[in-house]
């Protein structure tokens, strides 16, 4: 039984990365970055997830409080904001992060308020999608290791 539960969760979590590769969530960077964690680091990859979300929740609230501002004008600025959140969500396989990033630039370097005000909106929807379904993939991971871990003592004969 604690078998086919170990196995049940496996295939949860490649039903759920299938899922996300399928919608353009991540790409095979995510893969690569998987096949860095062994046994001396086995929660390699969460910890390095874990670091790109708080740094990049610092990045989204700077660029919400730049377009909050209603004296904003230093696109330049935000363009520094979006690439190190382009750089840091390539180097983890966030793909749809990125991808709307790049737009977030284009938009910025455009001068566009509106369109810069519309590209954080999709940017927020696209965070928190993800920051869910990997929070989800991890949660899975962590009742994987526990139940192959699970041993129960020899019970006595009577």
């Amino acid at each position: 039984m604690l078998g086919w539960g170990v196995d049940r969760l496996r295939a949860d979590m490649n039903r759920l990365l299938a899922m996300l590769f399928h919608q353009g969530v991540l790409d095979e960077q995510f893969l690569q970055l998987q096949q860095l964690e062994d046994e001396s680091s086995p929660n390699f990859v969460s910890e390095v997830v874990n670091i790109y979300f708080h740094e990049s929740e610092k990045l989204l609230r700077n660029l919400r409080g730049l377009l909050m501002d209603r004296e904003f004008s230093d696109y330049k600025k935000m363009g520094t904001h979006l690439n190190q959140l382009i750089g840091s969500s390539s180097s983890i396989g966030a793909k749809r992060v990125r991808n709307v990033c790049v737009s977030f630039r284009d938009a910025s370097e455009q001068n566009s308020r509106a369109g810069c005000l519309r590209a954080l909106e999709l940017l927020e929807h696209e965070y928190c999608y993800l920051k869910n379904k990997l929070h989800e993939l991890f949660q899975m991971d962590q009742l994987r290791v526990l139940a192959a871990g699970v041993t129960y003592p020899p019970q006595p004969q009577h």
